[in-house]
């Protein structure tokens, strides 16, 4: 390129800042591809041998600007360009392009937390026989309306939040499986964009991430598996067991599964062998339901429950749309 102090901004320089160089603007601000991209609405390139504009290098400077304070970079300060001025050299516009796309995955935000969902998400009637062997499966589908408005979603720092929760008390067994829910916290799921963790509203996530919970026997938290490790075929991200002895067989697992490029399926199974002490029963409670919309558990029955974060819209539109919330229990 021939963008250098002095001399004339070319087409191609300009070009290549906004489109045509391996790390550009428009890759993270715009379409791209994968885990680039954020959907907002491309800058127009310029022909060869035509004038750059004032109002051209202002787009530029000012979505640059802009995708610094989305992923909280920390960039070349400059002012954008007016019509009827010299449009001078600025410096380390490469290198802060290179910066936005290092840390394209961070959000110094988020959304507001959505709880709308379609079907049932708890198990309101009782559980298991005796001492039989039982397991509940709660089954969640989060569907976007289009590849490209998932990957936005993920790409701009948009996170799903799994909780678990129950609270009923009326058989031998249900004060240990409220513990153990309880215990849990929540599990998020993030795009772990650039193969790395995302900060995200001053947070870190990795990929899969377990806030908020304590306790338990935790055997499975896949912390580096997000939706860009995903496949057609389910991995467990995350199963806790009972800590206390004869329980111990007891869990709650977690698989994650890209059923499409459109949809994530999330399947939780709670799952008991009948191991209860002597005198006792393994069978649990049902109770109420948690019913939608909510982002908390407020039945008593055992419930999973599904929600999502998006991407703030501080500094981007929202060019994911809304994902649908499907879940099913049996």
């Amino acid at each position: 390129m021939t963008y250098t102090q002095g001399s004339l901004i070319e087409a191609a320089d300009y070009n290549g800042f906004a489109n045509a160089s391996a790390n550009n603007i428009n890759a993270v601000w715009s379409t791209g591809s994968g885990d680039k991209g954020w959907g907002q609405t491309a800058l127009s390139t310029v022909s060869i041998g035509g004038t750059v504009t004032a109002t051209s290098w202002a787009a530029l400077v000012g979505n640059l600007a802009t995708a610094g304070s989305q992923t909280g970079s920390t960039l070349t300060s400059r002012t954008q360009p007016v019509t009827g001025n010299v449009i001078a050299i600025l410096a380390n516009v490469a290198t802060d392009i290179n910066t936005i796309t290092l840390n394209r995955g961070n959000a110094v935000a988020s959304g507001t937390e959505y709880g709308v969902f379609s079907g049932t998400t708890s198990k309101i009637s009782a559980t298991g026989s005796g001492q039989d062997a039982w397991t509940i499966t709660f089954t969640h589908t989060v569907t976007f309306a289009s590849a490209d408005a998932l990957r936005y979603f993920f790409n701009a720092g948009g996170i799903v939040r799994l909780k678990y929760g129950k609270s009923s008390n009326a058989t031998d067994s249900d004060a240990d499986w409220n513990t153990l829910a309880g215990y849990v916290g929540s599990i998020n799921l993030t795009g772990r964009v650039n193969g790395a963790a995302q900060t995200i509203a001053a947070q870190s996530y990795t990929g899969t991430t377990r806030l908020s919970g304590t306790g338990g026997t935790e055997t499975t938290l896949t912390t580096t598996t997000g939706w860009y490790n995903l496949t057609g075929s389910p991995t467990t991200i995350f199963q806790l067991n009972n800590p206390t002895a004869p329980y111990t067989t007891e869990f709650i697992r977690t698989t994650a599964t890209a059923t499409s490029s459109t949809v994530l399926t999330l399947i939780t199974t709670w799952v008991s062998d009948g191991s209860a002490g002597a005198g006792t029963t393994a069978n649990i409670d049902g109770g109420t339901a948690t019913d939608s919309p909510s982002t908390t558990i407020t039945g008593t029955a055992p419930t999973t429950l599904v929600t999502y974060i998006p991407p703030s819209t501080t500094y981007l539109s929202a060019s994911w749309g809304t994902p649908a919330i499907a879940a099913s229990v049996a």
